[in-house]
């Protein structure tokens, strides 16, 4: 399960590098991945320092750090 997490992050990754900030349904969209598998990935990534999260309203928008 660990490298499947890891293997999405790097789906996640990838698109935020192409397109660069995206709100989470727009990287969810983008990386057809299930809410649970999606939001493990940015955990990964928000944990490695790789990725910043901000909340604006009724979102949450990623951007790489």
């Amino acid at each position: 399960m660990v490298e499947q997490i890891g293997i999405n992050a790097g789906k996640v990754w990838t698109i935020l590098d192409e397109n660069g900030r995206q709100n989470v349904k727009e990287i969810k969209k983008a990386t057809k991945l299930t809410d649970k598998d999606l939001y493990a990935a940015l955990g990964w990534l928000a944990r490695e320092g790789k990725v910043a999260l901000e909340a604006e309203e009724k979102e949450v928008f990623a951007s790489l750090s």
